[in-house]
């Protein structure tokens, strides 16, 4: 029911951190995993470690946020591999600051690359899956700051919720097709980019408080939700977005 043999499927930001868990996560369940990130050397450092695993990976560095690079990528993918079936648009970027600091070209920013982007690439992977004869799956990596906000993160914290919006819109767009569009919403996780924050222990006591299992998510555990929504297991669900955040949206 979880078998990914024979798919293809591209996770962008996937050089480190969740990205790359969810690349291997993907990779161990069968499927062919295109790697994705701006710094090639990083790119290839991540497919090694997919490979070291045991799983079937490609690498593909382009920046999500420039449309020329991303229109050349796929036009290498289909080079490649000739189909897709699995989109994860998992690269983020966060810029907290208070909305009296920002310039609006900085706001555009972060929309660019949280929300432009990943419509770009559901736009271009499902060109490719309606062609294939649908049932593609597509998967959105939101975030829990969307549902809810906090003081000085006002412009990831819109693209976040703008991205849960649109998965809902493709989903009701899409679905005719067979191509069910999903999301999974991290909470805290000890990913090497948060390192700095992990180390806070009022952060950690605040998760202790704050979370139904009291603690930070490990990276690892992001890929299983992925790949549930990449699956057969998950064929008539479309539209949901998977809180995977150790209760922190539940518990108060």
């Amino acid at each position: 029911m979880f078998s990914l043999e024979g798919r293809t499927a591209l996770v962008t930001g996937s050089a480190r951190g969740l990205g790359l868990e969810i690349a291997c996560a993907l990779a161990a369940h069968g499927a062919r995993v295109v790697v994705n990130g701006r710094n090639p050397e990083a790119v290839a450092s991540a497919a090694h470690v997919v490979r070291k695993r045991g799983g079937m990976v490609d690498e593909l560095p382009f920046d999500v946020s420039d449309p020329d690079q991303v229109m050349r990528a796929m036009q290498e993918l289909d080079r490649r591999h000739g189909r897709l079936d699995i989109l994860v648009n998992n690269v983020g970027m966060r810029d907290r600051r208070g909305i009296f600091e920002f310039a609006l070209d900085d706001v555009r920013r972060v929309l660019d690359v949280n929300l432009v982007a990943p419509f770009l690439l559901c736009r271009e992977a499902a060109r490719r899956m309606i062609d294939q004869g649908g049932a593609g799956r597509i998967i959105n990596i939101t975030s829990i700051a969307g549902p809810i906000s906090n003081l000085r993160d006002a412009a990831y914290t819109s693209a976040k919720g703008g991205l849960a919006s649109l998965t809902r819109a493709l989903a009701a767009e899409l679905g005719s097709h067979g191509i069910t569009v999903n999301g999974v919403a991290p909470g805290f996780f000890a990913t090497e980019t948060n390192a700095a924050v992990v180390a806070d222990p009022e952060v950690e006591q605040h998760l202790r408080r704050r979370t139904s299992l009291g603690r930070w998510g490990r990276p690892v555990e992001i890929g299983g939700a992925v790949v549930f929504l990449a699956s057969d297991a998950a064929s008539y669900v479309t539209g949901e977005i998977i809180a995977v955040d150790g209760g922190y949206l539940s518990h108060f």
